[in-house]
Protein backbone atom coordinates (compact mmCIF):
# COMPACT_ATOMS: atom_id res chain seq x y z
CA UNK A 1 0.00 0.00 0.00
CA UNK A 2 1.37 3.08 -0.76
CA UNK A 3 1.62 5.98 1.34
CA UNK A 4 0.85 9.40 0.60
CA UNK A 5 2.01 12.43 2.47
CA UNK A 6 -0.50 15.27 1.84
CA UNK A 7 1.22 18.44 3.93
CA UNK A 8 -0.16 21.92 3.74
CA UNK A 9 1.03 25.26 5.52
CA UNK A 10 -1.92 28.11 5.98
CA UNK A 11 -1.39 31.30 4.37
CA UNK A 12 -3.09 34.35 3.83
CA UNK A 13 -2.53 37.39 0.63
CA UNK A 14 -4.03 39.84 -1.13
CA UNK A 15 -3.72 42.73 -3.75
CA UNK A 16 -6.49 43.11 -7.15
CA UNK A 17 -5.65 44.21 -10.85
CA UNK A 18 -7.33 43.38 -13.93
CA UNK A 19 -8.42 43.73 -17.46
CA UNK A 20 -4.85 43.44 -19.38
CA UNK A 21 -3.63 45.66 -16.08
CA UNK A 22 -5.23 46.53 -12.92
CA UNK A 23 -2.89 48.81 -10.63
CA UNK A 24 -3.35 49.67 -6.65
CA UNK A 25 0.09 50.07 -4.82
CA UNK A 26 2.60 49.26 -2.86
CA UNK A 27 3.91 46.07 -1.61
CA UNK A 28 7.05 44.94 0.54
CA UNK A 29 7.95 41.71 -0.84
CA UNK A 30 10.98 39.74 -1.94
CA UNK A 31 11.12 37.42 -4.98
CA UNK A 32 11.27 33.90 -5.19
CA UNK A 33 14.37 33.00 -7.32
CA UNK A 34 15.24 29.74 -9.33
CA UNK A 35 17.94 28.15 -10.73
CA UNK A 36 18.16 28.27 -14.47
CA UNK A 37 20.13 25.96 -16.67
CA UNK A 38 20.45 24.59 -20.40
CA UNK A 39 20.96 20.96 -19.28
CA UNK A 40 20.33 18.87 -16.10
CA UNK A 41 21.42 15.61 -14.67
CA UNK A 42 18.80 12.87 -14.45
CA UNK A 43 19.86 10.02 -12.58
CA UNK A 44 23.08 9.07 -14.74
CA UNK A 45 21.89 10.35 -18.22
CA UNK A 46 22.22 13.97 -19.00
CA UNK A 47 19.19 15.55 -20.53
CA UNK A 48 19.90 17.85 -23.69
CA UNK A 49 17.06 20.59 -23.74
CA UNK A 50 16.21 22.96 -26.70
CA UNK A 51 15.46 25.56 -23.90
CA UNK A 52 16.18 27.04 -20.74
CA UNK A 53 14.73 24.78 -17.82
CA UNK A 54 14.95 24.60 -14.15
CA UNK A 55 17.21 22.76 -12.61
CA UNK A 56 16.14 23.33 -8.88
CA UNK A 57 14.91 25.88 -6.52
CA UNK A 58 18.05 27.83 -5.74
CA UNK A 59 16.61 29.76 -2.18
CA UNK A 60 13.49 28.78 -0.23
CA UNK A 61 12.34 31.51 1.92
CA UNK A 62 13.36 31.66 5.68
CA UNK A 63 9.44 31.67 6.06
CA UNK A 64 8.67 28.37 4.86
CA UNK A 65 10.31 26.87 7.64
CA UNK A 66 9.15 28.71 10.68
CA UNK A 67 6.96 26.95 13.03
CA UNK A 68 3.21 28.21 13.32
CA UNK A 69 1.62 28.77 16.67
CA UNK A 70 -1.09 26.71 16.62
CA UNK A 71 -0.86 23.12 15.24
CA UNK A 72 -3.08 21.90 12.90
CA UNK A 73 -4.44 17.97 12.70
CA UNK A 74 -4.15 15.40 10.58
CA UNK A 75 -6.75 13.25 8.99
CA UNK A 76 -6.57 9.88 7.17
CA UNK A 77 -8.03 9.64 3.92
CA UNK A 78 -8.34 5.69 2.09
CA UNK A 79 -8.88 5.94 -1.99
CA UNK A 80 -8.81 3.40 -4.64
CA UNK A 81 -6.76 3.04 -7.92
CA UNK A 82 -5.90 0.44 -10.35
CA UNK A 83 -2.72 -1.32 -11.52
CA UNK A 84 -3.04 -1.12 -15.00
CA UNK A 85 -1.39 1.16 -17.90
CA UNK A 86 -4.69 1.90 -19.36
CA UNK A 87 -7.10 2.42 -16.63
CA UNK A 88 -10.56 1.25 -18.72
CA UNK A 89 -9.04 -2.46 -17.88
CA UNK A 90 -8.87 -1.64 -13.88
CA UNK A 91 -6.57 -4.98 -13.68
CA UNK A 92 -6.36 -5.08 -9.73
CA UNK A 93 -7.65 -2.88 -7.48
CA UNK A 94 -5.35 -0.95 -5.18
CA UNK A 95 -5.97 1.04 -2.21
CA UNK A 96 -3.48 3.73 -0.94
CA UNK A 97 -3.75 6.05 1.77
CA UNK A 98 -3.31 9.67 2.70
CA UNK A 99 -2.25 11.68 5.83
CA UNK A 100 -3.69 15.10 4.99
CA UNK A 101 -2.98 17.67 7.26
CA UNK A 102 -5.48 20.48 8.13
CA UNK A 103 -4.66 23.97 9.63
CA UNK A 104 -5.79 24.90 13.06
CA UNK A 105 -9.04 26.13 13.09
CA UNK A 106 -10.76 25.04 10.02
CA UNK A 107 -14.55 24.48 10.78
CA UNK A 108 -17.00 22.57 9.43
CA UNK A 109 -17.84 25.53 6.51
CA UNK A 110 -14.56 25.68 5.58
CA UNK A 111 -13.24 24.32 2.27
CA UNK A 112 -10.97 21.40 3.67
CA UNK A 113 -14.03 18.99 5.33
CA UNK A 114 -16.41 19.66 2.18
CA UNK A 115 -12.66 17.95 -0.07
CA UNK A 116 -12.68 15.73 2.30
CA UNK A 117 -16.34 14.71 2.08
CA UNK A 118 -15.90 14.57 -1.27
CA UNK A 119 -13.25 12.56 -1.72
CA UNK A 120 -14.69 9.96 0.81
CA UNK A 121 -18.27 10.51 -1.04
CA UNK A 122 -16.61 8.92 -4.51
CA UNK A 123 -14.35 6.72 -2.53
CA UNK A 124 -16.79 4.71 -1.31
CA UNK A 125 -19.29 4.76 -4.40
CA UNK A 126 -15.89 2.52 -6.29
CA UNK A 127 -14.97 6.00 -8.38
CA UNK A 128 -11.40 6.24 -9.44
CA UNK A 129 -10.02 9.94 -7.99
CA UNK A 130 -6.63 9.16 -8.15
CA UNK A 131 -4.55 8.07 -11.42
CA UNK A 132 -1.32 7.03 -11.31
CA UNK A 133 1.07 8.45 -13.92
CA UNK A 134 3.72 6.44 -14.00
CA UNK A 135 3.87 2.67 -14.49
CA UNK A 136 4.81 -0.13 -12.17
CA UNK A 137 8.10 -0.34 -13.79
CA UNK A 138 8.99 3.51 -13.66
CA UNK A 139 7.89 2.99 -10.34
CA UNK A 140 10.56 0.43 -9.29
CA UNK A 141 13.45 1.88 -11.26
CA UNK A 142 12.79 5.08 -8.88
CA UNK A 143 10.76 4.81 -5.86
CA UNK A 144 10.60 8.71 -5.53
CA UNK A 145 7.43 8.20 -8.28
CA UNK A 146 5.79 5.87 -6.20
CA UNK A 147 3.14 8.45 -5.18
CA UNK A 148 2.74 11.09 -7.64
CA UNK A 149 -0.42 11.08 -10.05
CA UNK A 150 -3.24 12.91 -10.21
CA UNK A 151 -6.53 13.17 -8.14
CA UNK A 152 -9.65 13.47 -10.47
CA UNK A 153 -12.45 15.93 -9.60
CA UNK A 154 -14.96 15.05 -12.27
CA UNK A 155 -16.63 17.71 -14.60
CA UNK A 156 -19.35 17.22 -17.51
CA UNK A 157 -18.16 14.73 -19.97
CA UNK A 158 -16.68 15.79 -22.84
CA UNK A 159 -15.52 19.07 -21.05
CA UNK A 160 -12.23 20.67 -21.05
CA UNK A 161 -9.35 19.98 -18.30
CA UNK A 162 -7.46 21.89 -16.37
CA UNK A 163 -4.73 20.89 -14.35
CA UNK A 164 -4.06 22.23 -10.83
CA UNK A 165 -0.86 22.66 -8.90
CA UNK A 166 0.01 23.33 -5.47
CA UNK A 167 2.29 25.16 -3.62
CA UNK A 168 5.16 24.54 -1.18
CA UNK A 169 8.67 26.06 -2.18
CA UNK A 170 9.58 22.60 -4.10
CA UNK A 171 9.66 21.12 -0.39
CA UNK A 172 6.13 19.56 0.07
CA UNK A 173 2.92 19.64 -2.16
CA UNK A 174 0.27 21.97 -0.46
CA UNK A 175 -2.91 20.54 -2.07
CA UNK A 176 -5.01 21.14 0.38
CA UNK A 177 -4.79 25.01 0.26
CA UNK A 178 -3.45 25.32 -3.25
CA UNK A 179 -4.68 23.13 -5.82
CA UNK A 180 -7.73 20.72 -4.13
CA UNK A 181 -9.92 23.49 -3.35
CA UNK A 182 -9.62 25.15 -6.62
CA UNK A 183 -10.28 21.78 -8.91
CA UNK A 184 -13.30 20.96 -6.98
CA UNK A 185 -14.75 24.76 -7.46
CA UNK A 186 -13.66 23.92 -11.54
CA UNK A 187 -15.77 20.69 -11.43
CA UNK A 188 -18.10 22.22 -10.17
CA UNK A 189 -18.34 24.65 -12.78
CA UNK A 190 -18.43 21.80 -15.22
CA UNK A 191 -14.50 21.58 -16.22
CA UNK A 192 -12.74 18.60 -15.25
CA UNK A 193 -10.13 19.20 -13.31
CA UNK A 194 -6.70 17.23 -11.68
CA UNK A 195 -4.62 18.01 -8.65
CA UNK A 196 -0.99 17.10 -9.18
CA UNK A 197 0.65 14.79 -6.66
CA UNK A 198 4.26 15.93 -7.69
CA UNK A 199 7.78 15.33 -6.09
CA UNK A 200 9.50 18.26 -4.63
CA UNK A 201 12.02 20.00 -6.75
CA UNK A 202 11.44 22.04 -9.55
CA UNK A 203 13.09 19.72 -12.32
CA UNK A 204 11.43 17.04 -10.78
CA UNK A 205 7.55 18.85 -10.22
CA UNK A 206 8.15 19.95 -14.18
CA UNK A 207 8.46 16.56 -15.40
CA UNK A 208 5.81 15.18 -13.58
CA UNK A 209 3.46 18.06 -15.02
CA UNK A 210 4.66 17.19 -18.60
CA UNK A 211 3.87 13.66 -17.84
CA UNK A 212 0.60 13.86 -16.18
CA UNK A 213 -0.22 16.60 -19.78
CA UNK A 214 0.68 13.58 -21.56
CA UNK A 215 -1.38 10.69 -19.58
CA UNK A 216 -4.37 13.14 -19.86
CA UNK A 217 -3.65 13.99 -23.95
CA UNK A 218 -3.28 9.91 -23.63
CA UNK A 219 -6.33 8.69 -21.99
CA UNK A 220 -8.61 11.40 -22.91
CA UNK A 221 -11.50 9.04 -24.18
CA UNK A 222 -11.04 7.16 -20.97
CA UNK A 223 -11.39 10.35 -18.74
CA UNK A 224 -14.34 12.00 -20.60
CA UNK A 225 -12.09 15.53 -21.35
CA UNK A 226 -11.76 17.70 -24.26
CA UNK A 227 -7.86 18.32 -24.67
CA UNK A 228 -8.70 21.91 -26.80
CA UNK A 229 -7.42 24.70 -24.98
CA UNK A 230 -6.70 23.09 -21.68
CA UNK A 231 -5.60 25.13 -18.47
CA UNK A 232 -2.56 25.30 -15.82
CA UNK A 233 -3.21 26.80 -12.70
CA UNK A 234 -0.94 26.76 -10.04
CA UNK A 235 -0.52 28.70 -6.61
CA UNK A 236 3.66 30.01 -5.48
CA UNK A 237 5.87 27.13 -6.72
CA UNK A 238 2.80 25.47 -8.49
CA UNK A 239 2.66 29.20 -10.72
CA UNK A 240 6.39 28.27 -11.68
CA UNK A 241 5.49 25.02 -12.81
CA UNK A 242 2.47 26.37 -14.72
CA UNK A 243 4.24 29.21 -16.42
CA UNK A 244 7.71 27.05 -17.39
CA UNK A 245 5.25 24.39 -18.76
CA UNK A 246 3.50 27.09 -20.31
CA UNK A 247 6.56 29.24 -22.00
CA UNK A 248 8.04 25.97 -22.97
CA UNK A 249 5.61 22.71 -23.29
CA UNK A 250 5.51 19.37 -21.67
CA UNK A 251 8.14 17.51 -24.72
CA UNK A 252 10.97 20.22 -22.88
CA UNK A 253 10.61 18.78 -19.76
CA UNK A 254 9.94 14.62 -21.01
CA UNK A 255 6.15 14.65 -22.03
CA UNK A 256 5.14 14.15 -25.24
CA UNK A 257 5.50 16.47 -28.12
CA UNK A 258 1.66 18.30 -27.34
CA UNK A 259 0.30 21.90 -27.55
CA UNK A 260 0.46 24.34 -24.75
CA UNK A 261 -2.52 25.39 -22.78
CA UNK A 262 -4.93 27.60 -24.05
CA UNK A 263 -4.17 29.51 -20.45
CA UNK A 264 -2.06 29.38 -17.39
CA UNK A 265 -3.23 31.10 -14.49
CA UNK A 266 -0.71 32.08 -11.72
CA UNK A 267 -0.78 33.48 -8.27
CA UNK A 268 2.06 34.53 -6.30
CA UNK A 269 4.95 33.88 -7.16
CA UNK A 270 8.05 35.47 -8.27
CA UNK A 271 8.61 33.84 -11.53
CA UNK A 272 10.17 36.42 -14.31
CA UNK A 273 10.75 34.26 -17.17
CA UNK A 274 9.01 34.20 -20.33
CA UNK A 275 9.31 33.48 -23.64
CA UNK A 276 7.47 34.55 -27.03
CA UNK A 277 5.32 32.34 -27.29
CA UNK A 278 3.92 31.87 -23.74
CA UNK A 279 0.05 31.55 -23.60
CA UNK A 280 -2.42 34.04 -22.09
CA UNK A 281 -1.72 34.34 -18.68
CA UNK A 282 -3.83 35.70 -15.77
CA UNK A 283 -1.72 36.53 -12.35
CA UNK A 284 -2.96 37.88 -8.91
CA UNK A 285 -0.66 38.17 -5.93
CA UNK A 286 -1.24 40.29 -2.44
CA UNK A 287 0.04 43.71 -2.13
CA UNK A 288 1.43 42.64 1.24
CA UNK A 289 3.08 39.30 0.17
CA UNK A 290 6.58 38.81 1.87
CA UNK A 291 7.39 36.23 -0.59
CA UNK A 292 6.48 36.70 -4.18
CA UNK A 293 7.28 40.88 -5.17
CA UNK A 294 3.55 41.85 -6.53
CA UNK A 295 6.05 44.20 -8.56
CA UNK A 296 7.99 40.95 -10.19
CA UNK A 297 4.31 39.35 -11.37
CA UNK A 298 3.20 43.25 -12.74
CA UNK A 299 6.56 43.33 -14.51
CA UNK A 300 5.94 39.65 -16.61
CA UNK A 301 2.89 40.88 -17.20
CA UNK A 302 3.80 43.88 -18.99
CA UNK A 303 6.48 42.47 -20.42
CA UNK A 304 3.77 39.84 -22.49
CA UNK A 305 1.16 42.45 -23.23
CA UNK A 306 3.27 44.27 -25.55
CA UNK A 307 4.58 41.27 -27.65
CA UNK A 308 0.72 40.66 -28.52
CA UNK A 309 0.17 37.99 -25.52
CA UNK A 310 -3.90 38.38 -23.59
CA UNK A 311 -2.93 38.73 -19.96
CA UNK A 312 -4.79 39.82 -16.67
CA UNK A 313 -2.88 40.87 -13.45
CA UNK A 314 -4.73 41.87 -10.55
CA UNK A 315 -3.24 43.22 -7.30
CA UNK A 316 -5.25 42.42 -3.94
CA UNK A 317 -4.73 45.48 -1.27
CA UNK A 318 -3.98 43.73 2.48
CA UNK A 319 -3.10 40.50 1.37
CA UNK A 320 -0.02 38.28 1.65
CA UNK A 321 1.09 34.64 0.54
CA UNK A 322 -0.79 31.73 -0.31
CA UNK A 323 -4.52 33.34 -0.26
CA UNK A 324 -5.58 30.41 -2.03
CA UNK A 325 -9.67 30.78 -3.16
CA UNK A 326 -9.46 34.20 -0.83
CA UNK A 327 -12.87 33.32 0.52
CA UNK A 328 -13.78 35.82 3.04
CA UNK A 329 -11.18 38.55 1.66
CA UNK A 330 -10.91 41.23 -0.55
CA UNK A 331 -9.83 38.39 -3.55
CA UNK A 332 -12.91 36.45 -2.91
CA UNK A 333 -13.88 35.59 -6.75
CA UNK A 334 -10.96 36.07 -8.28
CA UNK A 335 -11.35 32.35 -10.24
CA UNK A 336 -14.32 33.24 -11.52
CA UNK A 337 -12.56 35.81 -13.06
CA UNK A 338 -9.92 33.91 -13.61
CA UNK A 339 -12.36 31.15 -15.80
CA UNK A 340 -13.72 34.14 -17.61
CA UNK A 341 -10.03 34.90 -18.66
CA UNK A 342 -9.91 31.20 -20.08
CA UNK A 343 -13.29 30.87 -21.45
CA UNK A 344 -12.58 34.11 -23.47
CA UNK A 345 -9.66 31.87 -25.00
CA UNK A 346 -11.66 29.25 -25.65
CA UNK A 347 -14.17 31.13 -28.00
CA UNK A 348 -11.09 33.39 -29.74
Amino acid sequence: MGILAVLLLSACGNSIQSGNTMEQDQSNGTTETASITDSVERSDEKLETKHPVPEELETIPETYYSAIDDQGTLVELYYNTYESKTYKQKTQKLEKRAIVYLPYGYSQDQKYVEITNYMKKHAEAGDTIFYDIYTEEEKADDPDKEDTGLFFFKGNPGEKFAVCNAGGGFAYVGVMHDSFPHALELSKKGYNAFALIYRPGAQTACEDLARAISFIFEHAEELEVDTDCYSLWGGSAGARMAAWLGSYGPETFGGDDLPRPGAVIMQYTGHSEYTENDPPTYACVGERDGIASWRTMQNRINNLKPIGIDTQFHKYLGLSHGFGLGTGTVAEGWLDDAVTFWENRMRS
